[in-house]
Formats: C-alpha cells, structure tokens, sequence
C-alpha cells in the first residue's frame, strides 16, 4: 500500500505518463501510415523474357479472331496472356492477346496475327527476330520458363 504523502507525486507521474502516451498516439494519428507499393514489373528486364523468331500467320484454329485482331500463337503461354512483342532490329512493338497454339517451325518462338505483323513492319520479309515479354508478369515464376525448356 502507498503512504497518503506519496499518493499525490504517483497520481503526479501517471498523469504525465498518460498524457506522454496521448501525445505520441496523436502525433501518429496526424501522420497517415504510408505503405510501399509493390514495385511494377520492370519489363526492360530480361528476367523474363523469350528471344527468337517471329512469323505471321493468317488465323486461328482455337478462336474466331479477324486478321484485325492483335493477336498470336505460342507453344505453351495460357491462353488469354498478354504479350509485348518487340522487333530487335527496329524496336518496334505490339502487345497481343494469345489465343491459339503454335508455331511449329523450327526457331520460331510466335506465330502473329497479320494485324500484329503489320504493326511490327514484318509482314513482308514474313519473320523476324523478337523479344516476348508478359505484360500482367509481377515476378514469381515466369510463364515463359516452361518456353525457354522446349
């Protein structure tokens, strides 16, 4: 038990205590927690990445995609993936949809829409060398690995 005369000085030292802690929630309160965002996929990256030919072609087996329609044909990316496909030689690009599977010529790693081949400026000479990327990839496993092994 607590003599009278100390009574006073311990009400004393947890009231300033009390006030101590209020203070410092209050000046927490007043600065917003910041959360760090998860970093965006660098896609410059090569991490993950496929390098190799790309031909065109003229439609799809799997879906009822119009030549228009930027779309392609990979060996193993789900269907629905979306791709950045960019020329080497003129750094040009095209982002496609994948919607079928293909090719299945030797070094080709993409089959493109006529449309996707258009905008990459490679429908004449037919292929051309080209660097995939994922666009939704957030790290983790790349869908392309399984690629790199065919």
């Amino acid at each position: 038990m607590v003599p009278p005369a100390n009574r006073g000085a311990l009400c004393a030292m947890r009231a300033s205590l009390t006030w101590s802690v209020l203070l410092v929630l209050a000046g927490c309160a007043q600065q917003p927690l910041q959360q760090e965002a998860a970093p965006a996929p660098d896609l410059t990256s090569q991490e993950c990445s496929q390098v190799g030919l790309a031909s065109w072609y003229r439609g799809s087996s799997r879906d009822r995609a119009s030549p228009q329609d930027l779309v392609a044909a990979h060996r193993s990316l789900p269907f629905g993936t979306s791709v950045q496909v960019t020329a080497i030689d003129t750094g040009q690009s095209v982002v496609v949809r994948i919607n079928d599977r293909g090719p299945f010529g030797r070094g080709r790693v993409i089959d493109l829409s006529r449309a996707a081949a258009d905008q990459l400026g490679i429908r004449r000479d037919g292929v051309a060398r080209v660097r995939l990327q994922p666009i939704d990839w957030t790290g983790g496993a790349c869908p392309l690995q399984q690629a790199r092994a065919d």
